[in-house]
């Protein structure tokens, strides 16, 4: 029999890639129609080690087949895998996902010595933190598209060159209105950074390498945690230090933007711009836009929903970490910054480790399990006291909570519209974010509120219990949001751009103008009538 070619407008489901098996599987069910349905199908095939696959033949023809995952394979032949010109993308695209982090945990880390440093609370610095997440989705939307529409280079040296400005900007804010405005501006082109930076570095991934792949991506963000806390912990604890560690991070976002400039465009953008007419056409492009948004609706709201969730889970489980330790555990800013420092370095393990298996595993498996384990890793992660307790607790539950984050770059990957997949994956992320911004305002808020007594009679802010709720809560949220949601592991990463006239997108347009063209001369026949 021939081989299945992958289908790309079925939406709970994993998708067949180039290399598909020949069609010699056990047949599958219909996909299910409506919300209910489809939830219903997505917890039953949960339970079903085989997965399900939408195939189609050379006529449009298609039907669903359960296939076996794939084996676990060794991590050096994937690693093989990947052309050099695929590890220089994906090299690149994870700095930029390190300096981003770096640039943002900058902030959240030195929250006691900016607090000091312009005289507020804590709750009023981390007020920045919320601003900056509000406006990354806005950051997001307009880098997406861009990307999308002109390529993921120039968007990304455009953003990361600015990204590195704005650090400075920072430093010179005197006044702390200034520094909440210039941090507010931070996270308009922080939020352009995701999308370009995941399509850039798994686009050019094979399907059986892009979990593990994924998983190292993601932890990209963990690194520039490490290299956050790193700093702050090579500085010292000095009120007036927090300048260096901003040095720091603007040195890293424009130096990432100039390496940037030095590779050439995507190879899947140039190849679907020639499958199109030389010049993209803007009103194809925001066709293709409206058409999207209205037939992939709920797909863009489940993955929103999924990121609002995972976005709570990150901030509430690690932006206030540090000053819990600072304050409730009365560690040094030298313990606490060491074990901040094991903390993401249990991330970075987890991540990969994590993502690798969701490749086998399925991704929305591993999503639950990992959420699972966190859960349960939450009174060892909160009770101990002592920075080596603290450090190797704090290293497990970060490898359960970063390793299910490990999944997501992949898992929107594969759920995205293949033209949108810069746009996409950044824009559902930036309006998780949006939502959960106040996260860390949140906890900080409930803490400074809320006090308990410590054995040497001391009478602290209650960070531990405010953030061990939060994150059980959070956690099972994450578990039953999987439970009931798509997966298209495996999926083919087509050659689509947005805005490019294909001969689809030209009947579309001829449509309009005759519907247009109709219109016109109906309103002509009736004014005729009416004299």
């Amino acid at each position: 029999k021939k081989n299945s070619a992958p289908t790309d407008h079925l939406s709970s489901t994993a998708m067949a890639s180039p290399s598909a098996r020949p069609v010699t599987n056990e047949p599958a069910d219909d996909l299910a129609q409506g919300i209910i349905p489809t939830a219903k199908q997505s917890l039953r095939d949960l339970f079903i080690w085989k997965q399900r696959v939408v195939v189609s033949n050379a006529y449009g023809e298609t039907r669903c087949e359960w296939q076996k995952p794939d084996k676990f394979m060794n991590p050096i032949s994937l690693f093989a895998q990947l052309t050099p010109k695929a590890w220089l993308f994906f090299i690149v695209g994870w700095l930029a996902w390190v300096a981003d982090a770096f640039d943002f945990h900058a902030l959240s880390i030195q929250t006691v010595k900016l607090a000091k440093y312009y005289g507020r609370s804590k709750s009023d610095i981390t007020t920045a933190i919320t601003l900056t997440l509000l406006l990354r989705s806005v950051g997001a939307a307009i880098f997406g598209l861009a990307g999308d529409k002109w390529g993921r280079k120039w968007p990304m040296v455009f953003n990361m060159l600015v990204l590195g400005l704005l650090q400075i900007a920072t430093i010179y804010s005197a006044k702390f209105t200034h520094f909440l405005a210039v941090r507010s501006l931070f996270g308009l082109f922080m939020g352009g950074v995701y999308g370009n930076a995941i399509a850039m570095a798994l686009e050019q991934c094979p399907s059986n390498a892009r979990g593990l792949m994924s998983g190292i991506l993601q932890q990209g963000y963990s690194f520039g945690y490490v290299l956050a806390a790193c700093a702050n912990l090579g500085v010292g604890g000095a009120v007036e230090t927090w300048t260096i560690v901003f040095w720091i991070g603007a040195g890293l976002s424009i130096a990432v933007g100039l390496i940037r400039m030095l590779f050439p465009e995507s190879q899947q953008f140039i190849e679907a711009k020639k499958m199109g007419k030389e010049a993209s056409s803007p009103g194809a492009f925001w066709r293709e836009t409206k058409v999207m948004a209205v037939k992939e609706w709920k797909m863009c709201f489940y993955c929103i929903f999924l990121m609002t969730w995972f976005n709570f889970y990150s901030h509430t489980s690690q932006d206030s970490y540090t000053t819990f330790m600072l304050t409730e555990k009365e560690l040094s800013n030298t313990g606490a910054s060491r074990a901040s420092i094991m903390m993401k370095v249990g991330a970075c393990v987890g991540g990969t480790i994590i993502g690798y298996a969701s490749q086998f595993l399925g991704r929305r498996r591993t999503i639950m399990g990992s959420s699972l384990m966190s859960a349960i890793l939450i009174p060892a992660w909160i009770l101990p006291r002592g920075e080596s307790a603290l450090s190797a607790t704090g290293f497990f539950m970060q490898f359960f909570v970063q390793g299910a984050w490990g999944v997501i770059p992949i898992h929107l990957n594969e759920l995205s519209p293949p033209a949108f997949r810069s746009t996409f994956p950044g824009v559902t992320y930036q309006i998780g974010n949006m939502i959960s911004s106040p996260s860390a305002q949140i906890v900080n808020a409930i803490a400074e509120k809320t006090f308990i007594t410590l054995k040497s009679g001391h009478r602290v802010e209650a960070y531990g219990p405010v953030m061990g709720i939060a994150t059980a809560i959070i956690a099972l949220g994450i578990v039953f949001t999987a439970m009931f949601g798509p997966e298209k592991r495996g999926r083919a990463f087509e050659n689509a751009v947005a805005g490019v006239e294909t001969a689809s997108s030209e009947k579309m347009a001829a449509d309009d103008a005759d519907e247009e063209k109709g219109r016109v001369e109906l309103a002509e026949v009736s004014a005729q009538e009416k004299k």
